[in-house]
């Protein structure tokens, strides 16, 4: 029956995508682990850098779009309304509307918009907004189908940054780390109807987003609790392993996704926590090896290539010391090939055998994914200050948001 499910979705995915294998559908993409599966980007850059096809301001936020079927969906805050838009992908032509109040403020950050990013699947639209309201959409109009307000119905926290988790989506369920009170700390919803389907954990919520990932031929959701990971069956939300990993002090951050390679994960976070190598065997996992002052994640997930990490090492708070440094680290050993403070806050996507580094500062660098160093070929300024949400890669198109500019930069080759 489920396999039934997953194909049936999988059919109705390439009945409203043409360009089925290069959507960016969600959060990290596709597999939800920052990698591109497109060979359509171009191997140079002009001198000048990639063309800008359009480009256009937006609400406040660190959402990032999310691409399918030649759409784009934004979710940012537009004065006092939570808005979800729906624009052409090539255009940036809007092409419905959705939005609902919020009060939200922000205690720490002055941003005031949402950080989770929507996820498309199936014909709809879920989206996470910073008070944890959970809105299904229909994806061809835009018409709300069911919400869900996760502060009321589950004591959900604002936590110091407000709600963060982007929404997963397995099979017929709606995944969320709502980090609620009497079991609710991750809860699955209908997608059709938003109907509770289970609950699961006690554990407060981090700011990290879930994954889900066949390991050893058994299906797991994956999520980092502000108490460490927790891998479950995403059908009936049954816990098949646990792993205390968190912060020594209440006041951190834990935003990494687990990043899941064969039969390893890896976690990571800032604050004295560093970063671990787990292998899953036998239903339980055991430790490879941890250390801090490694590649202790911020925010920013790290992405893995033969072998090799490459993500962001350090704090990205303004003013932190030393400050965040892109690294090279071995997967299997934790050892630091290289280093290169340069970039300073970014996030990191893998296309191919290239590094796309989206700085802080608006600065899009591609550089080769090897160990033998940095080695950065192109670089173009492409959005102002500041930016910390994740791009979108889609049909050779990146989508990449600014504090309140959202634009779109052909990395493509050159069309016949």
């Amino acid at each position: 029956m489920i396999r039934k499910f997953h194909l049936a979705l999988a059919l109705s995915w390439l009945a409203i995508s043409p360009a089925f294998g290069t959507d960016w559908p969600q959060f990290l993409g596709p597999t939800r682990n920052g990698v591109y599966a497109g060979t359509d980007l171009a191997e140079k850059w002009p001198q000048d850098g990639p063309p800008v096809v359009w480009q256009k301001s937006i609400g406040q936020g660190f959402s990032g779009p999310a691409v399918a079927g030649g759409k784009l969906v934004l979710f940012h805050r537009v004065k006092d309304e939570e808005t979800v838009e729906c624009l052409d992908a090539k255009t940036g032509k809007q092409l419905w509307s959705f939005a609902y109040p919020t009060t939200y403020e922000g205690d720490i950050v002055s941003d005031a918009g949402p950080r989770a990013t929507p996820s498309i699947a199936g014909g709809f639209i879920f989206t996470y907004g910073a008070e944890g309201r959970l809105h299904c959409l229909d994806f061809a109009t835009g018409k709300i189908l069911w919400s869900v307000d996760a502060k009321k119905d589950f004591a959900a926290a604002k936590g110091f940054f407000g709600i963060a988790g982007s929404p997963l989506v397995e099979g017929n369920a709606v995944l969320l780390n709502i980090g609620g009170s009497d079991g609710a700390g991750i809860v699955a919803f209908d997608t059709a109807t938003g109907k509770v389907l289970w609950k699961a954990t006690s554990d407060a919520a981090s700011y990290s987003s879930p994954v889900a990932a066949t390991v050893n031929g058994r299906h797991y959701a994956f999520f980092f609790t502000q108490s460490g990971l927790v891998a479950l069956d995403p059908v009936d939300g049954k816990i098949q392993f646990q792993y205390p990993w968190r912060p020594p002090i209440h006041a951190s951050v834990s935003s990494a996704t687990p990043l899941v390679i064969d039969d390893l994960i890896f976690l990571s976070a800032s604050y004295g926590t560093g970063a671990i190598l787990l292998r899953v065997k036998n239903n339980t996992v055991e430790k490879v090896w941890s250390a801090d002052h490694v590649l202790s994640n911020h925010y920013a997930t790290s992405v893995e290539r033969n072998g090799f990490l490459y993500g962001i090492d350090g704090r990205t708070d303004p003013g932190s010391s030393p400050g965040p440094s892109l690294r090279c680290v071995e997967l299997l050993t934790g050892k630091i090939r290289w280093q290169d403070s340069s970039p300073g806050a970014a996030t990191v996507t893998l296309a191919g055998n290239q590094l796309l580094i989206l700085t802080e500062r608006g600065v899009l660098i591609r550089a080769e994914a090897t160990p033998e160093g940095f080695k950065p070929n192109a670089r173009a300024e492409v959005l102002p200050f500041q930016v910390r949400a994740y791009p979108a890669l889609a049909d050779g198109l990146l989508y990449a948001r600014s504090k309140d500019k959202l634009v779109c930069v052909d990395l493509g080759k050159a069309k016949p």
